[in-house]
């Protein structure tokens, strides 16, 4: 796996997937399973990569090799 989320983007990954965690446990909604997604974008900050940016064909990464 080639690293191809940058910085930038993964500290925004981080922000949003901690709000959806926060809304997950704190809400009392109905819908406080949606915020398990969460789990998503942490995950793929921590790693560095987004299959779906594969699928894409895009990187966010400076570092990452051009196609």
């Amino acid at each position: 796996m080639t690293t191809n989320v940058g910085t930038v983007d993964r500290a925004l990954r981080i922000l949003v997937g901690l709000a959806l965690l926060a809304f997950a446990g704190f809400s009392g909604s109905d819908y406080w399973w949606a915020g398990l997604l969460g789990i998503v974008p942490l995950l793929t900050a921590a790693m560095g990569f987004c299959p779906a940016y594969t699928l894409l064909g895009m990187s966010t990464c400076p570092l990452a090799p051009k196609k």
